[in-house]
């Protein structure tokens, strides 16, 4: 028996089929982008505008989980208070973010 002319009759649609079988793996890509990278980015920028504004007096966390209240915030490095008369130089990289209130226990 000969096969070719099955085989050959098996795939008619040539580009159409190309572009249907590319569309499920961009659409994939497009909801995953929308889902997972826009909230990253849009986090992301929140912090950098969160560690430009760094007064003195704020409450912070760094990356490593040192909450401690600024003392100086002059250029790259900040000075934190991490306990009474401790005080060390972070960066300002490694500032994670705003301490967050403690919740109410009720």
């Amino acid at each position: 028996m000969n096969l070719a002319p099955l085989i050959a009759q098996a795939s008619p649609g040539g580009l159409s089929d190309m572009l249907g079988a590319l569309a499920l793996p961009a659409l994939v890509f497009v909801v995953f982008y929308v889902v997972w990278f826009m909230p990253l980015r849009k986090k992301q920028k929140e912090v950098e505008r969160v560690v430009a504004g760094l007064e003195r007096g704020d409450r912070v966390v760094t990356n490593g989980g040192l909450f401690g209240k600024v003392v100086r915030a002059d250029g790259p490095i900040v000075v934190l208070e991490v306990a009474d008369n401790v005080k060390i130089r972070v960066r300002r990289a490694a500032i994670a973010g705003l301490e967050e209130p403690a919740e109410k226990k009720g």
